[in-house]
């Protein structure tokens, strides 16, 4: 059982930076690829990004791609965000979440195995 942990949200000017963090526990982290989603109010969960175990190969909704960079680091069982020039539209809950594969390319909504709760990024204009 893998427990996940977000950190890193909050309030935060449109153009700025914020970076998150998600702390696992409890399983073999390192053996698995981890993505990051976001719901926004009244919309459904989106995904926005994916690392595979390695943290050799990545993949990014296009509508973040060059200015969010997700990366990983094995020996603390966590994964990051960074986002930059963030827009209002960036405002939602981000959340990580764990696959049981190894490969990024298994990443996708209704395809993951552990969720944490969430953190909220509220972006202002």
């Amino acid at each position: 059982q893998v427990q996940l942990v977000e950190s890193g949200g909050g309030l935060v000017q449109a153009g700025g930076s914020l970076r998150l963090s998600c702390a696992a526990s409890g399983g073999f982290f390192s053996n698995y690829a981890m993505g990051w989603f976001r719901q926004a109010p009244g919309k459904e969960r989106e995904f926005v990004a994916s690392i595979d175990w390695s943290g050799g190969t990545t993949y990014y909704a296009d509508s973040v791609k060059g200015r969010f960079t997700i990366s990983r680091d094995n020996a603390k069982n966590t994964v990051y965000l960074q986002m930059n020039s963030l827009t209002p539209e960036d405002t939602a809950v981000y959340s990580c979440a764990a696959t049981g594969y190894s490969g990024a390319g298994y990443v996708s909504i209704n395809n993951m195995h552990y969720w944490g709760k969430g953190t909220l990024v509220t972006v202002s204009s």
